[in-house]
């Protein structure tokens, strides 16, 4: 078989591929299985690779990573076309791209024409839910609902971080344990809230390169730019209570209890605050207001407004700490 395996989830991917390797015996792997990098792969070394003969096994396997990403149309990719039809019945052939592929590509065309291409892009909603509670059964243990829901919100739809927490979790509450909302709180940090405080550190910096890589990271966790807007308007909300109470003189954990916050998040908007003027997160407070409607309304994209956000702030002075 020709295979195509393509698309950003990438633990999705690395387990079919897995799959496949698993047909071959663990101590003829070395002998039966190729790894080779696309980008400077010569037609002549694919060749060689699919044409070696299986050793003490029926099958081969040659996985063949970011070929189409870097290979350019013209003589060589009509060549490789024209050699697909002629790959040995023993060897299963992989393609593997880490990003999404042209799919005028005529390779794409034509494995998709012998049913080899597998996408795969990240699960949302109802599926992701679902796939979190049977990962938790493959781990065995169980998950409640709420709990899969909150592991989700903190983590994203990144599967490789979730199969991770999962772990995690599955090795604290032992084989055949229950994961609950207690442990979710207990051992899993909020991925993209920390993400989130980065962005904040880099604003409060005026490090405007490294904000818009910050956003790039959050939307590329799957979350909606309208989101993280919302999440960002938030976040000055929080810094704008913990200001009020600080000045009070209120401790840490007071305020937490006050603002109905865990106290990490007070501690580190303790630390954020000062590195804003008072009047400073008013205004960007109500600046995001004004974003967030023009989104709404049509005016701006949700993406362009958060770009807008960094570049105004960053262009103004840090205060002196």
């Amino acid at each position: 078989m020709i295979y195509l395996l393509h698309g950003s989830d990438e633990w999705a991917r690395s387990e079919a591929i897995a799959q496949m390797k698993a047909a071959i015996p663990p101590d003829l792997a070395d002998l039966n299985i190729s790894n080779l990098e696309g980008r400077k792969l010569k037609l002549d070394s694919l060749v060689a690779a699919c044409e070696a003969l299986p050793f003490l096994c029926d099958q081969r396997i040659v996985i063949v990573n970011d070929l189409l990403k870097h290979q350019k149309a013209g003589k060589e990719r009509d060549e490789l076309r024209a050699y697909l039809e002629r790959v040995p019945d023993s060897c299963d052939l992989v393609f593997v791209e880490n990003e999404d592929v042209d799919k005028r590509n005529s390779i794409f065309s034509y494995i998709k024409k012998i049913d080899g291409v597998r996408e795969f892009q990240p699960k949302e909603g109802a599926e992701l839910l679902r796939w979190v509670i049977e990962r938790a059964r493959i781990l065995g243990v169980t998950i409640e609902n709420v709990a899969a829901q909150r592991l989700i919100e903190y983590i994203g739809n990144n599967s490789r971080s979730l199969v991770n927490e999962l772990t995690k979790l599955a090795s604290y509450v032992g084989r055949k344990g229950r994961i609950t909302l207690s442990e979710i709180e207990l051992l899993v940090n909020d991925g993209q809230e920390q993400n989130l405080f980065a962005f904040i550190d880099d604003l409060s910096m005026r490090r405007r390169s490294a904000a818009l890589r910050a956003i790039r990271a959050l939307i590329d966790e799957g979350q909606a730019a309208t989101y993280i807007l919302f999440m960002i308007a938030r976040q000055f909300r929080i810094l704008l209570a913990v200001q009020d109470l600080a000045a009070q003189r209120l401790p840490a954990d007071q305020i937490a209890s006050q603002l109905g916050q865990r106290p990490f998040v007070v501690r580190k908007a303790l630390e954020q605050m000062r590195a804003f003027n008072p009047e400073e997160l008013v205004q960007i407070h109500d600046r995001l207001l004004e974003l967030d409607r023009a989104t709404k309304t049509g005016r701006m994209q949700a993406e362009t407004a958060l770009e807008v956000l960094v570049l105004e702030i960053c262009a103004q002075a840090a205060p002196r700490r």
